[in-house]
């Protein structure tokens, strides 16, 4: 890739899980009554139709991980399980007494912190409890994010039974150093033992994720990890660019110096030679930063243009509705977005109290509806158009001008109506999107909002 255009485009932007992304939501003008009524409308427009999605935050890790910037809670007592699992259920329970039949649950996630860190039965309970009063529908996807250190054969065992059939492990790289520096050392071994345990369990999906641009990180510990990772040849990957955003609060990424980190143009040559090696052997480029084999459910939807993105990340399951539960989950009702508490205590407390726990949000606007079209189609397919008028905005000429600096330098072609970014410029996609993204552009953010587009 060219080294111009890296450091040309290089700058802080959003990734762009949602629109409007989180810090431009319109937190003065949301309620939890609103907030409820488009719960109520998006289940009784798409419940019967094509289902809802469920994502389910456990926050808990025995050990910090000095990469990661999710929310969560480091401890060791894992007698915090059944407490934490009882609230959500009690959660979920204040969600059903909104609607007004049995949802059907096309796609379910357990994300973290660290979802191995409880128990195979404390799991299992959970779900168990989640279908009492729920349907799984025909074509339904349940995946979670499994610690290959922790993850054992009774954790997949457990989770196979009540319906899962896809997990994703956290690999990030296979050298020492690196891990060291990350405070995530595992062995390739252990990554290799439970993804054959998975696959012979009867997972259909294995996914692994894996992270460039990390402190003390060279271009040939990149090679060697893609090199092992051939080896297994996992079903999906994850293959983005380590986040450095060490200002935000609860954030562990102060165990290294900006220093130790690779420079824009070193991680873009670690990302090039790694999206090389991954094709050379099957994988193909899903959206941003992914890439899955022909076999995977990930490709079928990008072949079948139903490519979905949500607070998730890339879902081949589109559905109009996502509850989040737990602490500091987001939800998704189409219309409108909620975020949970982020503290645990007072994620329990206002639960027993009988209030759903939300503590901020953003009802969308028609403006709103029709840019998030607009950046769902980007980022998921590298193009948009406006050829119906409900994709037309007063703005669009602005944002098409804004733009052809980008086409001069060959990495898209803007059309009458419509645009489509070339396989140069996919690295750009992100700020593409900021283009259309009017919030943004109306309140240039602060630099240190974001993570490099790059």
């Amino acid at each position: 890739m060219c080294t111009s255009l890296v450091n040309k485009y290089n700058i802080p932007g959003p990734r762009y899980t949602s629109y409007p992304t989180v810090p431009y939501w319109d937190i003065n003008t949301f309620s939890l009554k609103s907030w409820i009524k488009s719960v109520q409308k998006s289940f009784g427009e798409s419940n019967t139709t094509e289902g809802i999605s469920l994502y389910i935050h456990l926050p808990f890790c025995e050990r910090m991980c000095t990469f990661c910037g999710c929310h969560k809670r480091i401890t060791k007592r894992h007698e915090v399980e059944m407490p934490y699992i009882r609230t959500l259920l009690k959660e979920w329970q204040l969600y059903l007494d909104l609607l007004e039949t049995k949802p059907n649950i096309k796609e379910l996630h357990l994300g973290g912190g660290t979802p191995t860190f409880f128990s195979p039965k404390n799991l299992e309970y959970l779900i168990n409890g989640i279908f009492r009063f729920a349907n799984k529908t025909e074509d339904c996807e349940f995946s979670f994010e499994g610690h290959p250190n922790n993850t054992t054969r009774e954790h997949l065992q457990a989770l196979y039974d009540v319906g899962f059939r896809r997990v994703s492990f956290g690999v990030q790289d296979y050298n020492k150093t690196v891990q060291e520096a990350i405070n995530r050392v595992q062995p390739f071994e252990n990554v290799k033992h439970i993804t054959e345990t998975a696959r012979e369990i009867g997972f259909t999906s294995v996914g692994h994720d894996i992270i460039f641009g990390l402190p003390f990180q060279k271009q040939e510990e990149v090679i060697q990890t893609i090199l092992k990772t051939k080896e297994l040849m996992p079903d999906r990957l994850a293959f983005y660019s380590y986040a450095h955003v060490p200002w935000q609060k609860g954030n562990g990424q102060r165990g290294f110096k900006e220093s130790n980190l690779p420079t824009a143009e070193e991680k873009r040559k670690q990302y090039e030679t790694g999206k090389k090696l991954l094709s050379e052997v099957g994988y193909v480029e899903i959206g941003m930063d992914h890439f899955a084999l022909p076999n995977d459910s990930l490709y079928t939807a990008m072949k079948n243009q139903t490519l979905h993105r949500n607070f998730m990340g890339y879902t081949a399951s589109k559905t109009k509705m996502m509850i989040g539960l737990g602490a500091s989950s987001i939800s998704d009702s189409w219309y409108g977005f909620a975020q949970n508490v982020k503290n645990i205590e007072e994620y329990q407390h206002l639960v027993t109290e009988g209030i759903i726990p939300v503590y901020r949000g953003h009802m969308l606007t028609q403006e709103d509806e029709i840019i998030r079209k607009h950046i769902l189609h980007l980022m998921c397919h590298f193009e948009t158009n406006w050829k119906d008028d409900e994709l037309y905005f007063r703005e669009l000429p602005e944002v098409i001008q804004n733009l052809r600096e980008l086409e001069i330098d060959g990495l898209m072609k803007i059309q009458d109506d419509s645009l489509k970014i070339y396989k140069k410029g996919h690295a750009f996609v992100r700020n593409v999107c900021m283009a259309f993204d009017l919030r943004l552009q109306r309140n240039k953010p602060e630099t240190t909002l974001f993570s490099m587009t790059v």
